[in-house]
Order: structure tokens, then sequence, then C-alpha cells
């Protein structure tokens, strides 16, 4: 089983954008999405971003993961 979680693009060059994840930073690639960009959400999956979600997802994704870890 795997847990998705979302992280923000950070930064893009060419096929490859560096997407942060809790604080941490991961290169990955973009070959299998168009059109993203600095902001964007997504799914990561063994290096490669897989699908693009909903900001307010996101978030919503990201603030639960950190409730969970606090209990």
């Amino acid at each position: 089983m795997c847990i998705a979680v979302p992280g923000k693009v950070t930064k893009t060059e060419g096929n490859r954008a560096d997407v942060e994840f809790g604080g941490i930073k991961r290169y990955v690639s973009l070959a299998l999405l168009e059109n993203i960009s600095v902001g964007d959400y997504l799914i990561v999956h063994a290096g490669f971003a897989i699908h693009k979600i909903d900001p307010f997802e996101a978030e919503e994704s990201i603030r639960l993961f950190q409730q969970i870890l606090k209990e």
C-alpha cells in the first residue's frame, strides 16, 4: 500500500522540478504531466510526478497528515 502525500513545486527546469514535501525537497521528473508551474501541488511516485492536485485539497491533506503526526 502507498500513501500519496502532495508536494509543492518550488522550481521548474525543463522537464524536471524541485518539489517540497514537509520541508524536504526532491528533484522529480515532469515527463508524465503538462503545464506544471511553481506553486502547483503534485503527487509523486518513484521520482515521477503522476498527478496534479487541487491546492485546497493538497493543503487540507497536508494539514491532516501534520495533525496525525502530532498525536
